[in-house]
């Protein structure tokens, strides 16, 4: 019977067959009960004899058989492990899965087979690329590993004899299974979470470098276990005899494996860094272990590494033995999966806090740190407790507070008088993970009696700046940040005397705002309030650290508790809190600079200010007798428009609010200050204007009609005064404008086509377009509106491009004096005058300039009384008029258009010099109409009235030079003295009428006093002019001559010096009037001039 078995074993079946075979096998015995499976291992031990067919005892023959036939013939096993792999991943969260640790351990006890099973097991993890595979692998491994708790119930006396030879072969798959772990990572939430594969090779990784770390039995091969290591008979002792028997297994020391852990240190370190970012989300605490762990082992490896030759084998075998020993902990501690570890997590914890409360009771006296081997120690106990700790699930976590946080809180303090700042900072982290975060959950009562008997211990260590202190500061800011009454124990102590305390507690509240910055905020709105306060006052603190620290909390503070209290100190007299105020203010600025809310909180507070009748009073920061001036704070503005990189987010919401509040001059002032950045977008603040614009309803006559719409200060005119501001913002806002925006006549939003066009073809209708243009005009010359919105707007139309503006501006000014509307001809001169002033001779060389002067001098020729409303306006057309005499002069290319030759009465005036305004002015100051004309067809009271318009328009002219030398840039003065005197001095020697003389002599008068130095070369002919002036007839020419004089003497040393030959002659003639002259007043004015003259 046994020869025929033998027969069909051995006959050359087909593979197919074959494994068909082997998988019923398989199934037989890995279905089997473990305690049956254990039961038919042992029966068949030790009765050799092949089993009736079909029991599980004729299975475990054949898989026998088999196994040992492939070893024989080095075949691969892969027909048995992959079932049994397979096998290990259906079981894993099943009791009944002992079958494939029975199997293995029963063939380990035969050596050859041991060495076939045990490589092909490390073979096949590298040869499938199956995940399924290689997490069925881990698992068996694991377990294989871990087989002393895997299978307590069952002896493995083949898997322990074998364990070492075992281990040394299973360490060839460790860069595999690294591999695995490294690539097992995806990222989400920015954070790093493993595949349950790599979960499983991190674990098997870590059980097979605990393995390593285990002492070998020394009584490995007893009398019993040495039967075993024959190889196990399963057929009739005839064959049995003709078996070899296997050598025995070297001896392997427990130095040899540690040894051999050491060589795979780098894997360790990066298995170690992986399983750090895999913790980074859900443990944090076990993550802060991890990175300690990291941190020794690199120390580790740098330290002892080096030492690879013989004569440094002493100190590298301190090393190996080092990490081995500590690994036995952290190994067991570093498990993402331990399904065993709840039932011992106690007895760990107890050690390590035994452990630290040792060698703290031994290795320090007092609360200095005696630098040995104590603090290391300690050390290690406290990563092996965050590691412990930081593993437990919430539940569990909980549970361990409540019944151990007393003795950790009793264990951990005194540790923080240790100078080592790892120690320090682990404790800190534990700290913060059992008591803190336990009270600040509020699940305990037992955590806040704790918490409140650690408090008072805690805030007697901040009163030194050591590392202790540092650390405290940490662990108080933590608690502040769920508990108030901690933040007021510590806001109490900045009031404090004592400058360590001060800045202990400054560096709480730092700690807090960053804490609180990061994470949801359970303090009270009050508690922030307290806290922004303190900070507030810490800005005149006389330590200069404590006030740069308080600046810079400042901004990470909501903005709405700190610039009211902020802006208030910046107008503080103390110049060391109004330094450090400003500081702050930029750089609560610039930290917001893109929230248009924290702007608006800015102006509210100033405003608020400003309307606070008792600041001054109240607060004695502004100097005695000092109005409010926001111009303190916000000319810290520019400062923080640097910061700033999109404006348009900004600009729209201040126009809303500047429309808002259309009376509030301090948004006026702010958007003066970022002027420069309005004109940046430009067609955004235009197109936000127009759009308020269209909402606001037209003025009429019976507005204006009321009288609160001329007196704004009656009390029942607030809503007409609010209707004034609104009609003013828009042009407010228009007029931060940089002239740039003025200047592209291809901008639609500024100067639209249709207001172009309707211009080119004379059409200048302003009322029917929708641009900025159009705007400024229609509310300048519109026929109804406020004066200060026509002035405004006037003021705002001189910006608009000359060839938009005075096509338009020549036909309304028509127009107004066809129908003296003095109104509307106010509004075209402060119009031209701003042109003039703002583009000089692009204004003035303006072909519609002619058309406009011509106006002028119509309006000049009306007559008019003293102060009525038209002899106002020949007042505002006489500024003009000196004005285009300005703007011919204003740069030095446009001297040449003024080199027109200037006539004198009795000659006639060429065409081409109507194109200067200086040569028209003179001309028609000094030429005599009337003497052109003949009288005699004429009646008398007609010429009467003619001439004294004639001579009334004359002595405008006179004004305008004499306004012209008073305006007239520095630049211009001497081109002005050099066109205007020569041809003013002769026409005074000439002119007939005495008022038009003295006229002339005024003029000459006001150029001698504005002009200065630049009358340096008709110094000596004015001098010979005045003194000829004085023997005149006419008092006015006299007394002008004597004014002359007067101004003439009163010049540089440079003039005085170019008529001190005529002084003499002067001084005789000055005598002569101070005795003869029937006028006092000028007696008197010649006497003082002759004390002036004598020696």
């Amino acid at each position: 019977m046994e020869e025929d078995h033998r027969l069909i074993w051995e006959s050359s079946q087909p593979e197919s067959m074959v494994s068909a075979t082997v998988g019923r096998v398989m199934g037989t015995l890995l279905g089997a009960r473990p305690k049956k499976l254990y039961d038919a291992v042992s029966r068949l031990s030790s009765a050799p004899n092949r089993a009736s067919p079909g029991s599980l005892e004729d299975s475990l023959w054949f898989f026998h058989k088999y196994v040992k036939d492939a070893a024989e013939d080095k075949e691969a096993l892969d027909h048995i492990l992959v079932p049994m792999i397979e096998h290990s991943l259906r079981c894993k969260e099943s009791k009944n899965g002992g079958q494939v640790l029975i199997l293995i351990n029963w063939l380990f006890q035969d050596e050859l087979l041991f060495q076939a099973l045990a490589t092909s097991l490390a073979n096949v993890f590298v040869r499938k690329e199956d995940r399924y595979i290689a997490l069925g692998w881990c698992i068996l491994v694991r377990n294989l590993l871990e087989y002393e708790s895997s299978s307590s119930q069952y002896s493995m006396i083949g898997i322990r004899e074998r364990f070492t030879d075992l281990l040394k072969i299973l360490c060839s798959s460790m860069s595999h299974l690294l591999s695995i772990v490294c690539k097992g990572s995806t990222l989400q939430g920015g954070f790093e979470l493993p595949s349950r594969l790599a979960v499983s090779a991190a674990d098997c990784l870590l059980a097979l470098t605990e393995a390593l770390t285990k002492k070998v039995p020394s009584n490995r091969m007893t009398s019993n276990s040495s039967a075993l290591n024959r190889p196990i008979s399963l057929v009739p002792s005839s064959t049995h005899k003709k078996a070899q028997a296997v050598s025995k297994s070297s001896e392997v020391s427990n130095m040899d494996m540690e040894y051999l852990f050491w060589d795979h240190l780098e894997e360790l370190i990066n298995l170690t860094q992986r399983l750090l970012a895999w913790s980074r989300k859900s443990r944090p605490l076990h993550a802060k272990g991890l990175e300690k762990v990291i941190k020794w082992l690199q120390e580790i490896k740098g330290h002892y590494g080096c030492f690879q030759d013989e004569a440094g084998s002493k100190i590298l075998k301190t090393g190996v033995m080092l990490l081995s020993s500590c690994w036995k902990h952290y190994g067991l501690l570093l498990h993402l999966e331990d399904q065993k570890f709840s039932q011992h997590y106690k007895n760990l914890l107890d050690q390590y806090l035994s452990g630290i409360q040792y060698y703290t009771d031994n290795h320090t006296g007092g609360h200095t740190d005696d630098k040995d081997g104590g603090a290391e120690t300690r050390k290690f106990f406290l990563n092996c407790l965050c590691l412990l700790l930081g593993r437990l699930d919430s539940k569990k976590f909980e549970a361990t507070t409540v019944e151990y946080g007393m003795q950790i809180s009793d264990v951990l303090l005194p540790q923080l008088h240790c100078a080592d700042e790892d120690l320090i900072d682990g404790v800190v982290c534990i700290y913060k993970a059992v008591i803190f975060k336990c009270y600040s959950s509020g699940s305990s009562v037992t955590n806040t009696r704790l918490m409140d008997s650690v408090l008072p211990l805690l805030l007697r260590l901040l009163d030194e700046r050591d590392g202790t202190a540092r650390a405290v500061v940490m662990l108080i800011a933590e608690y502040c940040s769920v508990d108030s009454q901690c933040v007021q124990k510590v806001l109490e102590r900045i009031a404090s005397g004592n400058v360590l305390q001060r800045r202990n507690a400054v560096d709480v509240l730092s700690e807090l705002v960053h804490i609180s910055s990061d994470s949801m905020n359970k303090l009270s709105h009050l508690a922030w309030q307290d806290i922004a306060n303190k900070l507030l006052e810490c800005l005149g603190d006389e330590e200069s650290i404590i006030r740069e620290q308080a600046s810079s909390l400042l901004p990470m503070i909501d903005p709405s508790l700190v610039f009211p209290g902020l802006v208030r100190l910046v107008y503080s007299s103390d110049e060391r809190v109004h330094s450090s105020a400003s500081d702050a203010f930029i750089r609560v600025l610039k930290y917001h600079n893109q929230k248009f809310e924290v702007i608006c909180m800015l102006l509210d507070s100033l405003s608020n200010l400003n309307a606070s009748v008792d600041f001054q009073q109240t607060t004695g920061d502004i100097g005695e007798g000092s109005k409010f001036d926001s111009d303190r704070v916000l000319g810290l503005i520019p400062e923080w428009t640097k910061s700033v990189q999109d404006w348009d987010c900004l600009i729209g919401p201040l126009i809303d609010k500047m429309f808002a509040e259309p009376s509030n001059a301090t948004i006026v002032r702010f958007l003066s200050y970022i002027s420069d950045h309005l004109g940046e977008a430009g067609d955004l603040v235009i197109h936000c204007v127009l759009l308020h614009v269209k909402g606001q309803r037209e003025i009429d006559e019976s507005l204006l009609a009321r009288p609160e719409s001329r007196t704004y200060a009656n009390h029942d005119s607030v809503q007409m005064q609010q209707y004034l501001f609104e009609r003013l913002c828009p042009l407010l806002i228009i007029r931060m404008l940089p002239l740039r925006i003025f200047d592209d006549l291809n901008s639609a939003i500024m100067y639209d086509k249709l207001l172009i066009q309707g211009i080119m073809h004379g059409d200048d209708d302003i009322n029917n377009h929708d641009s900025a243009a159009a705007l400024l005009l229609n509310r300048a010359f519109h026929k109804f509106e406020f004066d200060d919105v026509r002035k405004l707007a006037a003021e705002l139309c001189g910006r608009i491009h000359p060839q938009v503006l005075f096509p338009i501006l020549c036909t309304e000014l028509e127009h107004a004096a066809a129908s003296q509307d003095i109104l509307k001809i106010k509004a075209c001169l402060f119009s031209v005058c701003t042109s003039l002033m703002i583009r000089g001779r692009d204004s003035v060389t303006h072909p519609f300039m002619f058309k406009i002067r011509k106006t002028l001098e119509t309006m000049l020729l009306w007559p008019s009384l003293n102060g009525d409303e038209i002899s106002k306006a020949q007042h505002g057309c006489i500024d003009c008029l000196a004005m285009m005499i300005c703007a011919e002069f204003k740069t030095p290319e446009s001297f040449a258009s003024t080199s027109e030759k200037i006539t004198i009465p009795g000659k006639k005036v060429d065409g081409a010099s109507k194109n200067s305004t200086l040569t028209y002015v003179i001309h028609q100051f000094v030429h005599n109409k009337d003497e052109d004309v003949s009288t005699s067809d004429l009646s008398n009271e007609i010429n009467a009235i003619e001439t004294t318009v004639q001579l009334a328009f004359r002595l405008c002219m006179a004004n305008v030079l004499i306004s012209a030398c008073q305006k007239i840039s520095d630049s211009g003065k001497k081109p002005f003295a050099r066109k205007a005197l020569p041809s003013l001095i002769r026409s005074a020697e000439v002119i007939m009428q005495p008022e038009i003389r003295a006229a002339c002599i005024q003029v000459l008068f006001s150029a001698v006093y504005h002009l200065k130095s630049a009358v340096l070369p008709y110094s000596l002919d004015l001098l010979k002019l005045s003194l000829k002036a004085l023997g005149k007839e006419s008092e006015k020419e006299r007394m002008a001559g004597a004014k002359l004089v007067a101004s003439l003497m009163a010049s540089d040393d440079v003039i005085l010096e170019s008529i001190s030959g005529a002084l003499l002659e002067a001084r005789s003639v000055l005598s002569s009037v101070s005795m003869t002259d029937a006028s006092l007043e000028l007696r008197q004015v010649c006497k003082k001039l002759l004390i002036c003259l004598t020696p």
